[in-house]
């Protein structure tokens, strides 16, 4: 089976942005070196393990980049930079590291997943969305969705094949909303006008479902 945006029961994997803002207000209570963590994971769609891997020397402030490692490659030594906030870039500076080449966080990958997971359960979001892979995935629908382009989304994201990037564009987003209002606005304007005078109780409106019940019941097809 294919990977799609949803799970086997159609859930949704992703978070949409009001589950990001509260995530991101909830750690907001941990110490820096979590709000840190989780704010980069947001910001950068990068993976658990990327985000571990992270060193002060590849935070670039005065191009506002971050460079990580793309561990899924099957060699190392592949890299990718990806665009960040000058907030994420300072918060990350801040932190207290010994020198450039070391690992901003020392944890391993369950303490970091234990935190994600404790904030997720604090912030009262659960589902198959409430996971480090959910920001991920979240923050490929809010780029496709926000109108970045597909091959940039995939440098970001690190994807070898631009497939991949492309079934985030199977979820629901701002710019599908807004082709959805157009046809309710033109294809379906007239059934929109019919029922918004039939629920304000026009008599000549009220009676027609009933007439056309009853039209329905002859042996025309």
């Amino acid at each position: 089976m294919a990977w799609s945006v949803f799970d086997a029961r159609g859930r949704r994997k992703y978070l949409n942005r009001g589950e990001v803002e509260r995530f991101l207000d909830t750690a907001l209570d941990e110490p820096a070196s979590v709000y840190a963590f989780c704010r980069l994971m947001a910001e950068t769609g990068c993976r658990i393990s990327e985000a571990l891997g992270l060193t002060l020397g590849r935070i670039e402030i005065e191009s506002g980049t971050i460079v990580f490692e793309s561990l899924k490659k099957r060699r190392r030594g592949v890299f990718r930079s990806v665009p960040v906030s000058p907030y994420l870039a300072r918060l990350l500076l801040d932190l207290p590291v010994e020198h450039a080449d070391a690992r901003i966080w020392s944890w391993t990958r369950m303490t970091a997943w234990r935190h994600v997971h404790r904030i997720f359960t604090t912030a009262r979001i659960h589902g198959a969305q409430a996971s480090p892979k959910g920001l991920r995935h979240g923050f490929a629908v809010g780029s496709i969705g926000a109108g970045v382009p597909l091959n940039l989304v995939q440098r970001w994201l690190g994807h070898a094949d631009i497939r991949t990037t492309a079934i985030y564009a199977d979820a629901v987003g701002p710019e599908e909303l807004a082709f959805a209002e157009r046809v309710r606005a033109n294809y379906l304007s007239v059934l929109v006008r019919r029922g918004s005078t039939h629920r304000h109780g026009r008599s000549s409106n009220r009676s027609r479902p009933a007439r056309l019940a009853h039209q329905s019941s002859g042996s025309a097809p």
